[in-house]
């Protein structure tokens, strides 16, 4: 069993993204998923990492085709056993890297909502980009989800204790870029390195949005607020998740680009 297999069948992703602090960053990306479908006569939507289908089922139910690739067997059975028979979705077992199965501009919406946060390498994450560019039609959106570097930083290594652990083993660059492997599970990016992939494709920015912004800094205090103040934090995230001087602070961000 590999790193990532032994992680998600002992995670309960779906508990984190039900969770208040969770829905902040899942209402945020079904809030831009749905500004990209507007006005779309029936989108063809590719999820890559699918996971549990907190996504991909949920937009199947609501009506829009969907395929749905997932690498973990584990969180692939989730999702197929939210399914009802009814739902005009595909789900499969595939490799964000190898999307050979899937033919070349096919898809209105593509969306890797996970594979990014465990590719490792440069290569590996211009492999993943460049296979969600080839099978989205000319026009359609990429939506690329990413962990950021500090606030990594400043929760595991300073708030959580973990500066010990992460010299020791030498997890850190003089400029304090999180290093990762397969083994730590995450891999963090910086705004600037989000650019540069992007640059190397025929693509065109949208947005690049704080999904999360500052919630998970304070993930306790939002999990107890009452409803009314739940939404008024909603409302206070909406109006600052699109302020570029503050992408780089929230835990996930969210990359809209447009393939030429």
């Amino acid at each position: 069993m590999s790193f990532l297999d032994a992680y998600y069948s002992n995670r309960d992703e779906e508990g984190r993204l039900l969770s208040k602090h969770g829905q902040v960053e899942y209402l945020t990306t079904m809030k831009y998923i749905r500004n990209v479908l507007d006005g779309v006569s029936e989108p063809e939507i590719l999820e890559v990492g699918a996971g549990t289908g907190r996504y991909s089922v949920t937009l199947a139910k609501q009506g829009f085709s969907v395929t749905a690739v997932e690498l973990i067997e584990h969180n692939l059975e989730i999702l197929r056993g939210k399914l009802n028979g009814s739902e005009p979705i595909t789900a499969m077992q595939g490799n964000a890297l190898d999307l050979s199965a899937l033919s070349d501009n096919a898809y209105d919406l593509t969306m890797l909502l996970g594979p990014m946060y465990h590719l490792y390498t440069r290569d590996d994450k211009l492999r993943a980009l460049s296979e969600a560019v080839r099978v989205t039609k000319s026009g359609g959106v990429i939506m690329v989800a990413y962990c950021m570097n500090e606030p990594t930083i400043i929760g595991y290594v300073f708030k959580q204790n973990g500066l010990d652990t992460v010299l020791e083993n030498n997890m850190l660059t003089e400029d304090w870029h999180c290093i990762s492997e397969a083994k730590d599970i995450f891999e963090m990016i910086r705004t600037e390195e989000i650019a540069e992939l992007d640059a190397e494709f025929p693509v065109e920015r949208l947005k690049l949005v704080a999904t999360d912004g500052a919630t998970n800094y304070m993930r306790e205090f939002v999990d107890e607020m009452d409803e009314t103040t739940f939404e008024k934090w909603l409302e206070y995230h909406f109006a600052i998740c699109e302020r570029q001087d503050l992408i780089g602070a929230s835990h996930h961000t969210l990359d809209i680009i447009r393939k030429k």
